[in-house]
């Protein structure tokens, strides 16, 4: 068992210390290079580079504002069936 490459399947792909979902921007940054898209993937990286400080993945992170804008009252019918 010398060679489990297995081990490293749950890990979070990166590009050296960049998330990966910020590679996107990045790469568009790279292609079309406008200030408009360097500004746009250093908002990027800096919101992952936020949400990672926090502990936070992509999905966790909506799934938070979705439960934070929803508010503490949840109904158990929708409001149009009653």
């Amino acid at each position: 068992m010398a060679n489990a490459a297995w081990r490293d399947s749950a890990r979070f792909p990166r590009f050296f210390f960049i998330d990966a979902n910020a590679a996107l921007p990045l790469l568009i940054f790279l292609v079309h290079i406008r200030m408009w898209t360097f500004l746009l993937a250093i908002l990027a990286m800096t919101f992952f580079g936020i949400l990672e400080r926090f502990k936070f993945t992509l999905p966790i992170f909506l799934r938070w504002l979705r439960s934070t804008l929803a508010g503490r009252v949840r109904v158990a019918h929708p409001q149009w069936r009653e």
